[in-house]
């Protein structure tokens, strides 16, 4: 920190503590100066004082420029005050200790150090001093990381100046070559200090210094900028620093105390004195800022990793990239990089040291997905997204289309489906403004302070961690993207007037509409926000036991699905508030009310002579296409198929390519399995998938599969390729499922992410009068449903129609079975399918 230097301000007797004291409150009180140029001015004028006493006891000075260096003049008899810490820094807070060290070469008169402390006790100031020789500094310093931390910030006061010029740098020299050592050290002081004080950005009453995100961890990163290793992330930083500076001195001077605790009380008055508008404004500021230090704190101790590990020899044996220090400047510029391995993860998306970066092929102008594609990529791998490439994709990419690609929107659920692993990766989005573009309504709820003592966090933070919570129960519902996305938004009304849930139907309209969502999914995702508190009011508030109770529930919902969404958003939504909003009794209390609805709602079963969920929808109807290709095959008696290409990101050329595959084949076992192998091996991605029979001409049935399948790495197949494919697979020339084992023990093992495990279930008899209903819900995974197939084709169960569904990176699959005579299973039979796949699925 440059000091400005400027005329003496100090007090005409240093002496006096009285002077000093009198001449420090009229400083406090001069109108106009505030933030920095105060905590300049108290700070020259300390030095000044300082300087007087030093000079009163008989030390002569030989001066220093403002950046410590000696500044002419004659010797000092080896004796010099030195500013360290924060005070070193040359920003004085009101009432901020005095750290101060005495350095000396050689013997001094014992009552000299008493001459200049007893002066700053009886000026009431707080004092935190020592008296040291240069080789005794640095034997604490190398002892002990936080008083070494002081010392980088040593800044010369009176007396010697070449003593503490020597002694600056023997500090940076000792820092420097023992940085890969105490980096580490200092990084687990800060995890420390985490686990102790909270995160700033989320506490009512936060810590501005020791909390994460506060003024340590911004002395942290200047301690690293001083290694040369690395640095930190500059835009905003400054501006963080300054906020959270002139919101501790505006509590020191509204409490009178040297306090670094923004409670309650204290937030009103401090917010008058910064001329905010309220306390709430007052923490969304305090927030803001919190979460820049935060996030430079994570780029740069990600890039300490990457130096430390390369060094060490880790970076190389990890075919990762082998680092060379240069030397040669300061910050991530003097790190050299030699070959980089990069393991691709996603269309445009590739790993490279621990982190999702782009590839080199990548065109963010040109692909307005990529953003959500890349965050998802990483989510679903347990990576962040690089900092650089967070920066590449803000600045280069343009909008989404609205409505959205369907990628888009699938991206999106496979980024909030990586639970955990997502917040890191919403974070750096955030960070960089990607947020707020892609869900125009969410600055209102950024780091927007809930004054509940219930609430954990931000209203923001909360609405991510309630769909971290909901990825946990994907398993519970047939539409885990209808849930995540309600649990991303469900608060998305707080902030607006009135009521938040009705605002936040208004907007979730708008924005599903602005996603893509049809308009029963939209109609679904309005009903959850709507009363998404609906559940445990009712059931902590209402009779149970009367019928109104229930109909107030059936009323609100009107579908069993929806039931079942609404059940599992109320849970974790209360799981994301705070350990006070949920309980065995208030679970138990819903799961009761719950189950009474869901038995209401399925009083009238399924009507004679109405097919069942599932049975007609798209197969009602078969298009000119398919009963085209489904006459062929029954006239050649072998496999027909046509293959339509499309783009699935906004513009043809951008994103991954996506096939409409249509296939028509005589029935015959393990088709199902078989053709989802071949897919597989071209690394295509099933989106959908149905399976029918037909008897197009009278001679037996065909089955019919219709497919929509993206390009896993942006590159279709030849469509002659993957024809022939599918012909050996039929044929049995081709053994699939060997050739896809081959394929994955070569391919190196990624590090995933904890999922749910599968549920397989056979649905009640209910959903289907002719056949038995299997259901599968797991996460998706390349040869997914080719395991499955092959598990029911070992059961010897015949498939006589399929739903499948990728739901961002879950799958939700039916299966209508019988046995080889066209029968429903039995029961028995029924569970031992079950087993089978569940068995296949591991």
């Amino acid at each position: 920190m440059t000091i400005e230097t400027g005329p003496s301000s100090g007090p005409s007797d240093p002496s006096d503590p009285s002077a000093y004291a009198a001449a420090r409150a009229a400083l406090l009180d001069r109108p106009g100066l505030t933030g920095r140029p105060r905590r300049a001015a108290l700070a020259r004028l300390t030095d000044d004082w300082l300087a007087g006493l030093l000079a009163a006891a008989g030390v002569p000075s030989s001066g220093a420029s403002s950046s410590g260096a000696p500044s002419s003049g004659a010797p000092s008899s080896g004796v010099a005050l030195v500013a360290v810490g924060g005070y070193g820094r040359g920003e004085l807070s009101p009432r901020s200790d005095l750290d101060v060290l005495l350095l000396h070469d050689g013997p001094i008169a014992p009552e000299l150090p008493e001459r200049i402390w007893y002066p700053v006790w009886d000026a009431g100031a707080k004092l935190d001093h020592s008296v040291r020789t240069p080789a005794e500094a640095r034997a604490v310093a190398a002892a002990d990381l936080k008083a070494q931390l002081g010392l980088l910030d040593a800044r010369h006061l009176a007396g010697d100046g070449a003593l503490t010029a020597a002694l600056r740098s023997a500090v940076l020299t000792d820092w420097r070559a023992s940085a890969p050592a105490r980096l580490p050290e200092l990084r687990e002081l800060g995890r420390e200090r985490a686990e102790r004080h909270g995160e700033l950005s989320f506490l009512l009453e936060p810590d501005l210094k020791e909390a994460r995100g506060g003024l340590r961890d911004l002395v942290a990163l200047d301690a690293v900028a001083a290694t040369w290793l690395a640095d930190a992330p500059r835009d905003g930083l400054d501006t963080a620093a300054l906020r959270l500076a002139d919101v501790r001195d505006a509590l020191h001077l509204a409490t009178g105390r040297a306090t670094e605790r923004l409670s309650l009380q204290d937030q009103d008055q401090v917010a008058e004195r910064l001329g905010v508008p309220d306390a709430d404004t007052l923490l969304r500021q305090v927030y803001e800022a919190a979460r820049t230090v935060a996030y430079a704190s994570d780029v740069t101790w990600r890039a300490v990793d990457r130096v430390l590990a390369a060094r060490s020899g880790r970076g190389r044996r990890a075919g990762r990239t082998a680092f060379r220090f240069t030397g040669a400047g300061r910050g991530t510029g003097a790190v050299a990089r030699g070959a980089v391995a990069r393991r691709p993860l996603a269309e445009g998306v590739v790993e490279q040291d621990g982190e999702a970066v782009l590839a080199q092929g990548a065109r963010p102008a040109a692909d307005p997905v990529l953003p959500l594609r890349a965050a998802a990529a990483a989510a679903q791998n347990g990576l962040t997204v690089s900092y650089a490439t967070v920066r590449r994709l803000a600045a280069e990419c343009r909008p989404l289309p609205v409505p959205w690609p369907d990628e888009a929107r699938e991206q999106l659920v496979t980024l909030l489906g990586a639970g955990e692993a997502a917040v890191p990766v919403w974070e750096a989005l955030e960070a960089e403004g990607l947020v707020t573009g892609l869900l125009p309504g969410w600055e209102r709820v950024r780091c927007r302070p809930q004054r509940n003592a219930v609430h954990r966090w931000t209203v923001d933070r909360h609405l991510v961690e309630t769909a971290v919570r909901a990825a946990a129960m994907t398993r519970r519902v047939a539409r885990p993207d209808l849930l995540l996305v309600a649990a991303l938004l469900h608060d998305i009304g707080k902030g607006r007037p009135g009521d938040h849930s009705e605002a936040g139907e208004v907007i979730v309209r708008d924005l599903a509409a602005r996603m893509g969502f049809p308009a029963e999914d939209t109609e679904t995702l309005a009903v959850l926000v709507r009363h998404h508190l609906t559940l445990v009011d009712t059931a902590t508030r209402r009779d149970p036991d009367d019928p109104a109770t229930v109909e107030a529930i059936t009323k609100a919902v009107g579908t069993p699905s929806e039931l079942e969404l609404l059940h599992a958003l109320t849970e974790a939504d209360a799981l994301a508030t705070g350990p006070a909003a949920w309980s065995g009794w208030r679970a138990s209390l819903v799961d009761g009310l719950v189950a009474r609805a869901a038995a209401q709602l399925a009083g009238g079963g399924v009507a004679p002579g109405e097919a069942a969920p599932g049975e007609a929808g798209p197969w009602a109807r078969p298009s000119a296409e398919q009963e085209r290709i489904a006459v062929e095959a029954a006239r050649t008696g072998g496999p027909a198929l046509s293959l339509l290409a499309r783009a699935e990101g906004a513009d043809p050329g951008s994103g991954p390519m996506g096939v409409e595959l249509t296939l028509a084949v005589p029935d015959r076992p393990g088709l199902l399995g078989t053709v989802a192998g071949v897919l597989a091996l071209h690394r295509l991605t099933v989106r959908s998938a149905g399976l029918r029979e037909l008897d197009p001409v009278g001679s037996g049935p065909v089955l019919l599969l219709s497919w929509r399948v993206a390009a896993e790495f942006g590159e279709l197949p030849e469509a002659a390729r993957l024809r022939a494919d599918l012909r050996r697979a039929l044929d049995g020339s081709l053994d699939v499922s060997r050739r896809l084992a081959e394929r994955d023990a070569a391919a190196p093992r990624r590090r995933g992410i904890p999922t749910p495990p599968p549920l397989v279930a056979v649905a009640p008899a209910v959903a289907s009068a002719t056949a038995t209903v299997l259901e599968v819900r797991a996460h998706d995974a390349p040869g997914l449903l080719h395991r499955i197939g092959r598990a029911l084709d070992g059961a010897g169960v015949r498939v006589r129609t399929a739903h499948v569904s990728t739901l961002g990176a879950e799958a939700v699959d039916s299966f209508y079975l019988t046995d080889p005579a066209g029968r429903p299973l039995t029961a028995g039979r029924a569970g031992e399918v079950a087993a089978a796949v569940r068995a296949a699925l591991g």
